[in-house]
């Protein structure tokens, strides 16, 4: 669960029901701010003179306030549409893209109107009838954390439950699902877990769980019959790193039961990085150990149309094949839908 040090509600957020729930938890902790802004003008009210203390001091920030655009963004090829229920992370992984994505606004913001996010899942899904629509709810977040304090996770559930056509799925880096175990999901929803050896989550993934703990957090999805999978990622080509990944792929066959392999999916992605997100890591991580060398990379175009570092082609091409040889022989049975 995530303890921030402020809570923020933007105007008219406090009067919801989302909203006054979480003034309830909050309200009588001394150790949390509480500012009620009569505007939406939330960065001013984040301590920081420049993005190293505003990126620190953002992810102690937890923002309650109404989605305003109910457009969805496209989210090829993980679904059709990304799901907003939830905005931002509370890790604070020094390699992700969020970094990037939400710049000088690291602050975690969950929305008050889920019914009409829902609302416009339904219309999407009714568009594209008799296709069955999937929703990405994980896209520029991860909603568990947040999961006490709105259950909008559990609603999305179980909205999702009810509908021939619709899917959802998210993807996470924290265990505590306890509370989505009991929920009515009808095999609706995929939940993944992003997973890592321990050396990649102890040096670059802070605040978030262990690699064991996620793993053991799949293993109770499961035995709740959801859909479960691992994205591996992102791959590291430090020295030993097939024995840590074999060792990582070993522990998820010998926790997992037998019989929840066959309906495993996997996705491996490589360690990749733009100029931008290079020089803005950084500016806040100034101590990062991230291979991040462009000598060492070779530079591509990505399908949206800037430039990333990626490893090289002889690299590439042995990372393939080390992960369709390791997880095909402990996982025969399961979809490896990537490994890039």
């Amino acid at each position: 669960m995530f303890n921030p040090k402020r809570v923020i509600f933007e105007k008219g957020s406090i009067d919801t029901y989302i909203g006054n729930k979480i003034f309830n938890i909050v309200k009588d902790n001394k150790n949390i701010e509480i500012i009620q802004l009569s505007s939406n003008r939330i960065k001013s009210n984040i301590p920081g003179e420049n993005l190293y203390e505003q990126y620190r001091s953002g992810k102690e920030t937890l923002v309650v306030g109404k989605r305003s655009s109910l457009k969805f963004q496209t989210c090829k090829p993980s679904a059709h549409y990304q799901l907003p229920i939830v905005s931002g992370c509370i890790g604070r992984c020094e390699y992700c893209y969020l970094n990037t994505q939400l710049g000088d606004k690291p602050f975690v913001k969950v929305f008050v109107n889920i019914d009409d996010v829902l609302n416009q899942a339904k219309k999407y899904i009714n568009e594209r009838e008799p296709d069955i629509t999937i929703f990405e709810g994980a896209a520029t977040s991860d909603p568990v954390p947040l999961e006490p304090y709105t259950n909008s996770l559990k609603n999305t559930i179980e909205f999702f439950g009810k509908e021939s056509k619709g899917r959802f799925r998210f993807v996470t880096k924290y265990s505590d699902i306890d509370s989505l175990l009991d929920i009515k999901h009808n095999n609706h929803t995929e939940i993944r877990f992003s997973i890592n050896t321990p050396k990649v989550i102890d040096t670059y993934e802070h605040f978030t769980a262990s690699s064991n703990k996620r793993i053991e957090a799949a293993v109770k999805a499961a035995n709740a019959g959801y859909q479960i999978g691992f994205i591996i990622a992102p791959v590291f080509l430090y020295e030993n790193w097939k024995e840590d990944y074999r060792k990582l792929i070993k522990y998820i066959k010998d926790t997992l039961p037998q019989k929840f392999h066959a309906k495993l999916t996997f996705e491996v992605i490589s360690h990749r990085y733009t100029s931008k997100a290079k020089n803005r890591i950084i500016e806040i991580f100034p101590e990062t150990t991230l291979p991040m060398n462009d000598e060492n990379r070779k530079f591509k175009y990505g399908q949206f149309g800037y430039g990333k570092y990626v490893y090289t082609k002889e690299q590439l091409s042995e990372m393939k094949e080390f992960f369709k040889e390791e997880l095909l022989k402990e996982f025969p049975e399961s979809e490896v839908k990537y490994i890039i």
